[in-house]
């Protein structure tokens, strides 16, 4: 007998929170640790700042291979949840652990042997190459205790577990708080690495926390029931993750090479501009995460009661998540506008970090509400197995209006042109993502 709580009856609200909650809490522990990950980095000074900014950039755009094999694992888990058919549910995940072993693989290898050329091409030059070098190669080495955790992580969330990735997340974060001083300062025996001390933490907190998710599947501890004599490769149902999760994955891609343009402009206004840059996308990030719980959530009620045969309830359940996140976003829109000279000093004091940072973290706290739009209803589409529809309205928001109008704008009024038009590209994409949801066509998604 499955245990789980049935997503398709009873009030959503509630569902949603179910859901959403575990997630956010999950989020704002690892937002919180990315945050005094960013602060001890910053007391290596703005170089150090700089690198990090950079390699996340890079991880970012590695990690949307994960992206697109949770997006295809999601939305099939949730689909047979629903529809009760438990059995190929199972066989999805041991695909998913098969699919993010081979692409964590490849992605490792890759990522070691091209982390100085890949630095520098962001335009990284001395002590930002060097720094950021060293901590991209720990990190690629470390890969697959990412491809492995986000993808367990997605498993249990897509059959309405959020419960326990919560529970495992919170303590391979609080594992990566504690090592991470002790590493990059050198206290106590631990030797004094700096930046590559940031990235061995996160890649030691990863792999316990790895290991104890394949030990819940494994040991039956889950929704989920697997032993050993089933992991056999079944091509036909990895090439259905595939076929959803491409396009997921391709959106993810679209919007790291947005960034990485991004931090490539940044960069030719100096040091101190990519440091800015660097705090107001941790800030930012900090905004998102509720709202990741939020369009988690939405996925998976989107994609059970589709399995179920309740498309309206699954229309409905996307607009209340829609309007639960929006509330958010206008009190933190409030308090990050109100507070950013406090938040960017907690980072770094020098006096340009400080102007730069303040004006990127205004402009951006005024759009917060077209925001939450694109990450809410976005993911509802992923969680109809749709990945197609936001991965067009991503990629002609992104590169065809976001790079040529911050390009534009760069050059008449510098970095301040930069941040404007980063908040119009987010108000448009926010708008048309909604207008092409409110469509309905997902609704008729086949997986």
């Amino acid at each position: 007998m499955r245990k789980g709580r049935d997503l398709t009856e009873g009030n959503i609200i509630k569902n949603i929170w179910f859901l959403a909650f575990p997630t956010m809490v999950t989020s704002a522990l690892q937002d919180l640790f990315n945050i005094v990950d960013m602060i001890y980095v910053g007391k290596l000074g703005p170089s150090a700042i700089a690198s990090v900014a950079m390699c996340g950039i890079l991880i970012g755009v590695a990690n949307t291979v994960s992206i697109g094999i949770a997006t295809g694992t999601v939305a099939l888990v949730s689909r047979f949840f629903g529809a009760k058919d438990y059995d190929t549910a199972d066989n999805v995940v041991i695909q998913t652990i098969f699919l993010a072993v081979f692409a964590s693989i490849v992605i490792g290898i890759a990522g070691y042997f091209l982390a100085l050329p890949l630095i520098h091409l962001l335009g990284a030059k001395g002590d930002v190459l060097d720094l950021g070098t060293i901590y991209l190669k720990i990190m690629a080495v470390g890969s697959f205790t990412m491809f492995l955790s986000f993808s367990l992580n997605a498993i249990l969330r897509g059959a309405g577990d959020a419960v326990t990735p919560m529970k495992v997340l919170i303590f391979s974060t609080m594992l990566n708080i504690i090592l991470d001083p002790l590493l990059i300062f050198g206290i106590w025996f631990f030797p004094k690495m700096g930046v590559a001390g940031s990235s061995l933490a996160t890649v030691i907190a990863r792999g316990i926390g790895m290991f104890i998710l394949l030990n819940i599947f494994i040991k039956g501890r889950s929704y989920f029931h697997i032993e050993f004599n089933d992991f056999k490769l079944d091509i036909r149902m990895m090439w259905r993750i595939i076929r959803i999760g491409f396009f997921g994955s391709l959106q993810a891609l679209l919007r790291n090479i947005s960034a990485l343009i991004l931090i490539r402009i940044v960069a030719f206004f100096g040091t101190f501009a990519v440091a800015a840059y660097g705090i107001g996308m941790r800030i930012r990030m900090a905004t998102m995460m509720p709202g990741f719980g939020f369009a988690q959530a939405s996925a998976v009620l989107v994609g059970q009661n589709l399995g179920a045969k309740k498309p309206q309830r699954a229309v409905k359940s996307a607009w209340l998540t829609v309007a639960l996140y929006e509330i958010a976003m206008v009190f933190l829109a409030i308090v990050i506008f109100t507070l950013a000279p406090f938040i960017v000093k907690a980072f770094n004091t020098n006096p340009e970090v400080l102007r730069i940072g303040i004006q990127y973290i205004r402009i951006f706290s005024l759009t917060l509400i077209f925001l939450a739009l694109s990450i809410v209803v976005g993911r509802s589409f992923n969680g109809a197995g749709d990945t197609i529809s936001p991965m067009v309205i991503t990629g002609i928001c992104l590169l065809l209006f976001r790079i040529p109008f911050v390009i534009l704008l760069a050059k008449i009024m510098g970095t301040v042109g930069i941040w404007l038009g980063l908040a119009v590209s987010d108000i448009i994409q926010g708008i048309t993502m909604s207008g092409w949801f409110l469509r309905g066509k997902w609704k008729e998604k086949k997986v």
